[in-house]
């Protein structure tokens, strides 16, 4: 077996972990590229040029960059991996700025504080990628503060 083929059987079992099985094939098929670290770890994944994930050295999780969060709404019907945030957000959620919980209209009640979300407009458009805070029950009581550390926006540069 090639270092190749070991890293994508390595990120495909990460996904199925954190995501649910069937995710890695789904997120990391043939043909991806790998950026190593100095250790020769994967720390991102790409296909055709675009970032899809970025494995976390503290834990091992993978993050998502757009093109995964775009695999990642494509995969799972609303509501799953979804918080929705009301229009007035859209805008600025878009642009890679925090998600308040004030604007979060509904949330996938399967999730837990730190899992990785794609957040998403009323029409269910991707708006970006990023971890949940907090629990879905907590942000439902919450009137303030950050409810989604925004990664990446789909509008931003």
């Amino acid at each position: 077996m090639t270092d190749i083929d070991k890293n994508l059987k390595r990120v495909r079992i990460m996904a199925d972990f954190q995501f649910g099985k069937g995710c890695g094939d789904v997120f990391f098929p043939e043909g991806v590229s790998f950026r190593l670290s100095k250790t020769k770890r994967v720390r991102q994944v790409f296909n055709e040029g675009e970032h899809i994930a970025t494995v976390r050295a503290k834990d091992g999780m993978l993050t998502l960059g757009m093109e995964g969060a775009r695999t990642l709404h494509e995969y799972f019907s609303s509501p799953a991996r979804r918080v929705v945030v009301c229009e007035d957000a859209v805008p600025f959620v878009a642009k890679g700025k925090t998600a308040f919980a004030k604007h979060v209209l509904a949330i996938d009640p399967e999730l837990r504080a730190g899992d990785e979300v794609v957040v998403v407009s009323e029409s269910d458009e991707l708006l970006a990628t990023g971890q949940l805070i907090f629990s879905p029950f907590e942000i439902g009581s919450l009137d303030k503060g950050a409810a989604v550390d925004v990664r990446r926006g789909k509008d931003q540069s």
